[in-house]
């Protein structure tokens, strides 16, 4: 009886994997890796992360715990809520946003003030924000485009969406935000010009590279 259930898992994952489209997982991929850059690039420009990453940031400093690896411990929690309410929403794409993407962001800053120093005049800070704005909306388009999976975080506010459907996705989503630079700026983290551009100005960013670049390469792999 237990050869036979541990063969009925063993189709089930063979027939999980068969379906997998490998090609939307390398670009899935290559979007958390930019995505990284990008959250490398607004931590570099002082003036605030995206709220979650501002407060992962902050929060991990204040318990004297590595970036990286408090990222995952509060994506665990996050993916406990995901399984329970938001099973659907899981992927290969949720599984690599939480468990790699704080060592992406790590490593690509790491890399990039061995080779320049952080911004600190205004003027190079705003530049700075504006390019982490660029590269940051394009891996969040090709790692969500796809659809290989919600990271933790991102699926809180799409499952007070489902599980409330009166309220806009656009207020679950301000709300959480709203909630994480409060807890940012509570831990000592900066919320600054970054938190604010990351929390409200994504979206057209994001719309455009979905539009112009990530649905057609998408398409073109298809082919």
């Amino acid at each position: 009886m237990i050869e036979r259930v541990n063969f009925t898992e063993e189709k089930k994952m063979s027939e999980w994997i068969r379906k997998i489209n490998w090609k939307y997982v390398v670009v899935m991929l290559i979007g958390n890796v930019i995505l990284g850059l990008g959250i490398a690039i607004f931590k570099l420009s002082g003036l605030g992360n995206d709220p979650f990453s501002g407060m992962v940031m902050a929060l991990a400093e204040c318990v004297g715990i590595e970036y990286a690896r408090f990222l995952i411990l509060l994506n665990l929690g996050f993916f406990v809520i995901e399984i329970i309410w938001g099973r659907k929403l899981i992927g290969l794409g949720t599984i690599i946003n939480a468990l790699f993407l704080g060592y992406f962001v790590t490593f690509f800053y790491n890399l990039i003030t061995s080779v320049i120093d952080a911004p600190d005049q205004m003027a190079m800070q705003v530049v700075t924000v504006f390019i982490g704005v660029i590269i940051t909306s394009l891996g969040i388009s090709m790692y969500q485009l796809p659809k290989q999976g919600v990271a933790p975080y991102d699926s809180i506010s799409l499952i007070m969406t489902e599980k409330w459907p009166k309220i806009p996705y656009f207020w679950c989503r301000v709300s959480n935000d709203a909630i994480s630079a409060l807890v940012c700026w509570l831990a000592g983290g900066i919320v600054g010009l970054g938190t604010l551009v990351s929390a409200f100005g994504f979206g057209p960013f994001v719309q455009f590279f979905d539009t112009h670049f990530t649905s057609k390469v998408l398409a073109k792999l298809e082919k």
